[in-house]
């Protein structure tokens, strides 16, 4: 698959497949992510992989070597890519149970009036998916979720809530994602989990970690 290499300021480096979302290209990054942290090298920071992307944060005191540390760091990364084969290893699966509807899913109506089914439909097939973590993001432990069926596709709302209750399980365009804290938010609420999905006092913080699978179960 090809990619591109980008230098990210003075510490890091941005591997680009492409800027789609898209399944076969964000399992390919998972598959590079996890390849790379199964040889993790001594001046590797920090890892992040996002659709299309992954990002390699670099410790330059680390290296021992000639070469400028990006240099040698962009060396190593493109013989990660061009070797990695396509085996990747399974994400954990997860199972969120969701109360849907009412006070907890206040768009839940709507978007079956936008979709055309009843709303024990849309809630079938919002259960009916094996979704994938595609990436952490908008806010700590924020999971973007890949396989949405495309007849719950729903844009965002015109105007963001200020407050979105923690544990919300929404709909954005092609995507869903669960707000692991309150705060302000557009997409569309459709249920809640009373799981937490981030805790900063724990190792790892996030419930969730990309390349995860999950599915939910109404409550």
């Amino acid at each position: 698959m090809p990619y591109t290499i980008e230098t990210l300021g003075e510490d890091a480096l941005l591997l680009r497949f492409g800027d789609a979302i898209d399944a076969a290209v964000n399992a390919r990054v998972h598959v590079l992510s996890q390849r790379i942290e199964r040889v993790r090298p001594p001046w590797l920071r920090d890892l992040v992989p996002a659709y299309a992307s992954l990002a390699l944060f670099v410790d330059a005191d680390a290296f021992d070597c000639t070469l400028e540390p990006l240099d040698e760091a962009r060396r190593w990364l493109q013989q990660q890519a061009f070797t990695a084969d396509d085996a990747g290893v399974a994400g954990r699966f997860v199972e969120i149970p969701v109360s849907y509807g009412g006070e907890h899913g206040p768009d839940l109506a709507a978007l079956a009036t936008h979709a055309g089914l009843a709303e024990d439909d849309v809630i079938a097939r919002h259960c009916a998916i094996e979704y994938r973590v595609a990436m952490l993001g908008f806010s700590p432990g924020f999971p973007y979720l890949l396989g949405l069926d495309p007849r719950l596709a729903m844009p965002r709302l015109d105007t963001p809530r200020t407050h979105v209750p923690a544990g919300s399980v929404g709909i954005g365009g092609a995507q869903t994602g669960i707000y692991p804290q309150a705060g302000p938010g557009g997409w569309r609420i459709i249920g809640r989990t009373t799981l937490g999905l981030f805790d900063p006092l724990h190792d790892p913080p996030t419930l969730l970690a990309p390349g995860d699978r999950v599915r939910f179960i109404a409550a």
